[in-house]
């Protein structure tokens, strides 16, 4: 059972990756942009640590629910690379950074994408037993221990992106929105 979590974990980390990156091949109208941008920066203005994990989480937790969970888990894939989009759309520079690469190589998108290909993958292993009628007791403890980590992965990731704005901030690199 072991590693069909695992295969299935990974098929999920890659599923989610692709989504992201189709999200961040959309094209956005300047004006678009401009009213995202807007929208976000009303939504992360005076965010902290706790802010961030506590926005992380409502989108994570969902993605434990079975089958619902693969849907909103690859459409908030999607709606993360749309917003890597709008922001390139704003701000040119950034489009030279691969969006991928925000993903697997900072920190806290790879803690991120790791606590979201688990709620993804957990998604897919229960309503497989619902169809399959197994009886979804023995998930009960394999769920929440992933439900703890993905917390943890969040809780530590928000403070880490946290600490990397607030950085990024006093060396006077501006981020659109932050």
């Amino acid at each position: 059972m072991n590693k069909i979590r695992i295969i299935t974990f990974f098929i999920f980390l890659i599923i989610f990756a692709t989504a992201y990156q189709i999200g961040s091949l959309s094209t956005i109208s300047d004006e678009e942009a401009k009213m995202f941008m807007s929208e976000f920066e009303e939504l992360i203005l005076d965010i902290d640590a706790l802010g961030i994990f506590v926005h992380n989480t409502t989108i994570a937790l969902p993605m434990f629910i079975p089958g619902f969970g693969i849907a909103w888990g690859l459409f908030s894939a999607w709606s993360t690379g749309f917003a890597f989009a709008a922001i390139v759309t704003t701000a040119p520079q950034i489009g030279e950074i691969p969006p991928l690469s925000i993903l697997f190589l900072s920190p806290f998108g790879l803690m991120e994408l790791v606590a979201y290909s688990f709620g993804i993958s957990r998604s897919f292993i229960l309503i497989r037993a619902v169809i399959k009628k197994i009886d979804l007791i023995q998930f009960i403890k394999p769920t929440l221990i992933e439900i703890g980590i993905v917390t943890g992965l969040l809780l530590a990731g928000g403070y880490l992106e946290f600490y990397m704005i607030e950085l990024a901030q006093q060396e006077g690199f501006e981020m659109p929105g932050f």
